[in-house]
């Protein structure tokens, strides 16, 4: 096997040794892929692996897996290859299944020009050709003089031809239309979508035809690019941003993605939390600003009590320290639940319960509401930390700044007591 220095590729591929850095060529698959694997001198072996063509059958079932909403790895993996060889497939035709094509049930079919075709070796007539295939001699002499007569006559290639020459590709209504173009452009960057524009153009010109565009042929244009009416910038106007066609069951629900493990849904916990009598049950939640930047946001349910905790990123590990390290800095009375949102941030949630004692509890998925005080503290937030801007340029101190001044505010749920009053009342309580 052929081997090269590596000395000038990535350090992925590099494997150090006394005597010398070599490994394998590398291999690429159809999309630029390659497989590494140990050769027998300890090297990094790259496997080539063959460009692959789908068939029409093996397209026939991407097709039909891409319209029961898998995803593109799902279907990858029934082929062993990357999802990146599925994709040409799909993107060519903008996520939209090309109709199949039927042979005309009249059209000479190949085994009819195979009999021509001997026929014409064997000397025969048209006449005698036309009714062994019991067609009408005139089908016969044209089919004949098309392909070239009767001395360059080919089967196979006359069917090629005739297979190709019978498509008829009709021009988008689009092509033909600039002026309708340029509405539709205009309307799409004033962020309407392509339903509310078809409905808008009927409506304006209901006596013009040519003014009436289905949204369907507005999304098909934008996503086949092959068109040539709308300019692609124009899918960045759609809402979804996409630039291909996904199919209506197209979800992640069922992968097993973004959940959390072993989550204790809200309605498990205690009766006693709702009527927010007892202190010590609290609301949590990350705000989010600028450059991957984030704030732990803590709130007591019976006070309104606010803490805040300066954190690197919204990783699990980084979010449950926060939390375990602000937990032991209050009484084991004062905190006793936890309730939080759905995020990935709570996958390791456990280490948490383990570490503290405290359990956590999540809402209903798209139920912000079920943690109505840390939602509305968060709002509150946002007068010092601004949507948008870079969380992370925070210190602790600052922060803790803000969450006394939050809690050292007449609150009119509190009757005008402010949240340190009324936390410092359950601490004199429990002392």
């Amino acid at each position: 096997m052929n081997r090269f220095d590596c000395g000038r590729q990535s350090s992925a591929f590099s494997v150090h040794k006394k005597e010398a850095v070599v490994c394998p060529l590398l291999a690429v698959s159809s999309m630029g892929r390659c497989n590494a694997i140990l050769d027998q001198g300890g090297g990094v072996a790259m496997k080539r692996r063959t460009r692959i063509y789908y068939t029409p059958e093996q397209k026939a079932i991407i097709w039909d897996r891409y319209r029961q909403g898998d995803s593109l790895h799902d279907i990858a993996r029934m082929f062993d290859r990357f999802h990146s060889s599925i994709m040409p497939t799909i993107h060519q035709t903008g996520g939209y299944r090309p109709p199949v094509r039927k042979r005309h049930r009249l059209a000479l079919s190949l085994d009819e020009r195979e009999e021509i075709s001997r026929g014409l070796v064997a000397k025969r007539s048209i006449r005698d050709i036309a009714a062994k295939l019991s067609r009408v001699p005139s089908t016969i002499s044209r089919e004949i003089r098309r392909h070239g007569g009767a001395k360059k006559y080919r089967a196979a290639k006359a069917d090629t031809a005739a297979w190709e020459n019978a498509l008829r590709p009709k021009p988008c209504k689009l092509i033909e239309s600039p002026a309708l173009c340029n509405i539709i452009a205009e309307k799409m960057h004033q962020d309407w979508s392509p339903e509310q524009i078809a409905g808008w153009l009927k409506r304006c010109y209901p006596d013009s035809q040519e003014m009436h565009v289905s949204h369907e042929t507005m999304y098909k244009t934008l996503f086949i690019q092959t068109r040539g009416a709308l300019k692609k910038e124009l899918q960045q106007c759609l809402r979804s941003r996409r630039v291909v066609r996904r199919s209506r069951t197209s979800s992640l629900k069922g992968k097993g993605l973004g959940k959390i493990p072993n989550a204790i849904p809200i309605s498990e916990r205690p009766p006693g939390v709702a009527d927010r009598a007892i202190p010590g049950h609290w609301e949590g939640d990350l705000i989010q600003g600028s450059k991957n930047s984030y704030i732990v946001t803590l709130v007591e349910r019976h006070s309104r009590f606010v803490m805040l905790a300066k954190v690197r990123d919204n990783k699990t590990i980084t979010v449950i320290s926060a939390l375990i390290k602000q937990a032991r800095e209050l009484p084991v009375e004062l905190y006793k639940t936890l309730t939080w949102d759905r995020g990935a941030e709570m996958t390791s949630h456990t280490r948490f319960t383990i570490a503290t004692d405290i359990q956590i509890y999540f809402c209903d998925p798209q139920s912000p509401w079920q943690r109505g005080s840390n939602e509305n503290t968060n709002r509150l937030l946002r007068q010092y930390f601004p949507k948008g801007t870079d969380l992370s340029v925070h210190s602790q101190q600052r922060l803790n700044s803000v969450a006394r001044q939050l809690n050292e505010r007449p609150r009119k749920t509190l009757d005008y007591e402010s949240p340190a009053e009324r936390f410092n009342k359950c601490v004199a309580s429990i002392a």
